[in-house]
């Protein structure tokens, strides 16, 4: 009577149940379709009905799987997998898989029914219980349950023993020191013939050789023929309709015994060559013409690339890695580049010959492809080749897509400055990116070729006028209008003049006129960019002194500005104006070509730029809001090489400007393009006592010593970092090249080692380093040790400061810590106190690592700092 009335009682059909779910049209129907379901649910549960206890099992997991909750249906599990019969046993496993995992306390009493099964009469409750026990099996039941299942490896049913293998898998990765306990089993099954069985044994062995290092020479000696043997039936044996995929029998066995002979051969020269004939059988037999093939051709090749192979072997790899370049699927080619760039560390002249077929990918209509293959053309480029590779990559620039650009641009700009040799060939190249791409020219690039050009006397002439001819060709391209300006101003008498011609070069014929009308053009052009514009008025400055017929024009181009908006480009008019106009007698010497720039001095200013922006951004973002740190340090990967790592494929997208103005790299070339003088006299500084505020601001004819920094300041454009000009008695370094002589005060105190953090297993010290001028400013040494007798890897360092203190951690030496104190990782953090001599520094910490796998956290509070700091 009940069950005609209530459709929802605990005796309606799973089938019933989820039509009736299915049939809600809002989302509070079918809340309230469940929650009448479950409250029939709870009181059969209360009524002990074992009727329907089934069902009401089937009902809960499904509506599991819908996200509501089903805890109260954890108990039924266990009642099911007590009963005696198989369908109430396989609905209960069924429910403790979905519905508990191991951190469930109720899973200890299960123990108990899963011994009792484990050593049924009947296989299929057996397969039951290794299921349920491979899925949720915790480290405690792993360690009371092992004797069944290694018992249960030497089972007659192959399904049996294929089960017995996978639970194995868990119950090793769950407790490590129970691996030798399956070494012999694992061994004596790959002498089986069930194909299930024999792919279940070889994904054990591959645990155990995770697992345990002793259990990994022992199958280097056991298990290296029973390897082969099972690799040479499958790749030679007959079509076995059960096994076959698209033609290849088992590609999947092939697999799984390919990634076993990797881990056995990586670092041992005897189980390499005792495998090398078997990988060469299958990498010649194997059909390519289908995606199983090619999953065993491209495993095949990784294994040989991860051992000690012979160089007949890889060279016979990246061969098989340049056919799947030519395939037409773009997944095939992808992961042919991937396995490409990590073969070109182990034969290089082998993944060269197949550079061309590289160079077409590069211009693949698959973006991933391009963008790989775009990185494995840097990689390849040297010293032979890089002319002919720079060439097709700057033809290509020229026809690719805009949003590839970038990165084409950066990697052709950061291969000619590495490679070039020749003066000329460097300037030709970025000539002609600038004039392609200058768009997508990023700063320090075209800074360091005014840089270049400034030192080249012999090359200025034929700069200038390659410049002057691109300008007007491909004026839309904002870093050729600047470089372009520039060399204009400084070498215009060269241009018009026709002096230091170069053999290769013909005459050209401009006029002062010409010149002049260039510059202008470029400024009435990018009229909303303040930089381009505000060299552009340099230049005209520059040309009123070079040619002197042209003075009246050009005060009127520059006058132009007087009302603009940007304060900046209004100030420079004026006073460019006053010096054309009533300083005729300094003109000549205020407006001198700028003297050769240091360049190894700005190659160094910025590398160390480019280190310390790399490192602030791969590892962690400085810190200040007290709060954990986003990302981790990058512990994994060393710090860059001293003169920008050139091979680091991601650096070349990285900006080249950090948040420290001290080291910004564009000062040199600020100082030189004159838009980077600030104002560095404290408020209330007197005056100087010279008669002319342009004279004042250029430091030019007056000798009386600055006692409180220049006295006028110059308005910098936005977007434009700055650093305050240093000023001796003697010099105003315009070029932040020489270091004053003025002594400063040691600040450098001693500050003793102390121990920032220990616990039972790790050590951590801190030693520290103050930079001279810079109290605030301190250089923490963290030096790490292992105390347990364990290895640990992944080893990530974090830290988190007050508000009032930024905090910078450089890239750590390592990230895998030896046991026992038997070495150390290093790791540089800087600290910057912004209220020094207020409040001391503090610190909170936290260190991740893995030990056996197996993921470990410790974090602590640092309040023991020196005072000082």
């Amino acid at each position: 009577m009940d069950l005609a009335i209530n459709p929802f009682s605990s005796g309606t059909r799973l089938r019933d149940m989820i039509r009736s779910i299915r049939a809600c049209k809002t989302a509070a129907e079918e809340r309230a379709v469940v929650r009448r379901e479950c409250a029939a649910i709870r009181a059969a549960i209360s009524e002990g009905d074992q009727d329907y206890r089934h069902r009401n099992m089937a009902k809960l997991m499904f509506i599991h799987m819908l996200g509501y909750p089903t805890h109260f249906g954890q108990m039924e599990c266990l009642k099911l997998i007590a009963a005696a019969g198989f369908p109430e046993k396989r609905i209960g496993y069924l429910g403790l898989m979905l519905l508990l995992d191991e951190r469930q306390e109720v899973l200890m009493l299960v123990t108990n029914s899963l011994k009792q099964d484990l050593n049924h009469s009947n296989q299929f409750i057996v397969g039951l219980a290794l299921c349920a026990l491979g899925n949720i099996c915790s480290a405690e039941m792993a360690r009371d349950l092992a004797p069944e299942v290694e018992r249960l490896l030497q089972n007659r049913d192959p399904n049996t023993k294929k089960k017995a293998a996978l639970c194995s898998i868990r119950i090793v990765r769950k407790v490590p020191d129970l691996a030798e306990n399956f070494m012999g089993a694992a061994v004596s099954l790959l002498k089986e013939k069930h194909h299930g069985v024999l792919i279940s044994t070889v994904q054990l062995c591959t645990e155990l050789c995770k697992a345990s290092t002793e259990a990994l020479e022992y199958l280097r000696k056991n298990c290296l023929e029973g390897l082969v043997r099972i690799l040479r039936d499958v790749s030679n044996s007959s079509y076995a309709p059960e096994y076959d995929v698209a033609g290849i029998t088992d590609p999947f066995l092939h697999i799984r015994v390919l990634k076993l002979m990797r881990t056995l051969g990586q670092g041992d020269a005897d189980c390499s060559e005792f495998i090398n004939d078997i990988l060469a059988q299958v990498a010649t037999k194997t059909e390519s013409n289908k995606n199983a093939g090619n999953a065993i051709l491209y495993e095949c090749v990784e294994t040989i690339m991860g051992i000690e192979a012979t160089s007949g072997l890889r060279v016979l790899a990246i061969n098989i890695l340049g056919r799947f370049l030519s395939n037409r699927d773009n997944n095939i080619r992808y992961v042919a580049l991937n396995m490409l760039m990590k073969a070109i560390a182990v034969d290089t002249q082998a993944v060269q010959r197949h550079r061309a077929t590289i160079l077409e990918c590069v211009k693949d209509a698959d973006v991933s492809i391009r963008k790989r293959a775009l990185e494995l053309v840097y990689l390849l480029v040297n010293d032979t080749n890089v002319k002919p590779l720079t060439k097709e990559l700057v033809d290509y620039l020229e026809v690719s897509d805009q949003d590839f650009k970038e990165d084409l641009t950066a990697k052709i700009c950061s291969i000619v400055e590495k490679f070039s040799q020749d003066k000329l060939w460097y300037l030709d190249q970025m000539f002609r990116v600038l004039s392609l791409a200058g768009n997508y020219v990023k700063d320090d690039v075209w800074h360091a070729l005014i840089v270049l050009m400034s030192n080249a006397s012999e090359l200025q002439g034929y700069s200038v006028r390659s410049l002057f001819k691109a300008l007007l060709a491909c004026g839309e391209q904002e870093s050729l209008v600047r470089v372009a300006v520039w060399c204009i101003g400084e070498y215009g008498e060269m241009l018009v003049n026709n002096i230091s011609m170069l053999d290769i070069e013909e005459p050209i014929t401009v006029t002062e006129s010409d010149a002049v009308d260039a510059v202008e053009v470029a400024l009435k052009r990018y009229s909303a960019d303040v930089t381009t514009r505000a060299m552009c008025l340099v230049s005209l400055l520059k040309l009123s002194s070079r040619f002197p017929p042209t003075s009246e024009r050009i005060k009127e181009i520059v006058a132009q500005n007087r009302g603009n908006t940007v304060l900046e480009l209004q100030q420079r008019s004026i006073e460019f104006s006053s010096i054309i106009q009533r300083h005729q007698s300094i003109k000549s010497s205020l407006l001198e070509r700028m003297p050769a720039l240091d360049e190894a001095n700005y190659l160094v200013k910025r590398a160390t730029s480019t280190q310390a922006t790399v490192s602030s951004v791969k590892s962690t973002p400085t810190v200040t809001s007290g709060g954990q740190p986003k990302l981790p340090n990058g512990v994994a990967k060393p710090p860059p090489a001293p003169l920008a790592d050139l091979l680091d494929l991601s650096s070349d997208d990285t900006p080249v400007t950090t948040s420290a103005p001290t080291t910004a790299p564009n000062d040199f070339l600020q100082d030189l393009l004159g838009i980077g003088l600030t104002d560095s006299s404290p408020s209330g500084g007197a005056p100087s006592t010279s008669t002319d505020i342009l004279m004042d601001l250029l430091s030019i004819g007056s000798t009386t010593p600055v006692q409180n920094g220049p006295s006028t300041s110059n308005f910098i454009p936005p977007g434009i970092e700055t650093k305050p000009v240093a000023v001796t008695p003697q010099v105003v370094d315009l070029l932040d090249g020489l270091s004053s002589s003025t002594p400063l005060p040691d600040e450098n105190a001693a500050h003793p080692t102390i121990t920032a953090f220990q616990s039972a297993t790790l050590k951590i010290t801190f030693s520290f380093k103050k930079q001279p001028g810079k109290p605030q400013e301190t250089t923490i040494n963290a030096t790490f040790t292992n105390l347990a007798t364990t290895t640990f890897t992944d080893f990530v360092f974090q830290a988190a400061v007050p508000k009032f203190i930024q905090l910078r951690l450089d890239p750590a030496s390592s990230s895998t810590l030896p046991a026992s104190g038997n070495g150390s990782v290093t790791q540089s953090l800087t600290v910057t106190n912004n209220q020094h001599g207020q409040k001391p520094l503090a610190m909170r910490i936290r260190m991740s690592y893995k030990v056996n796998g197996e993921d470990r956290l410790e974090q602590g509070q640092i309040s023991n700092f020196p005072a000082g700091l």
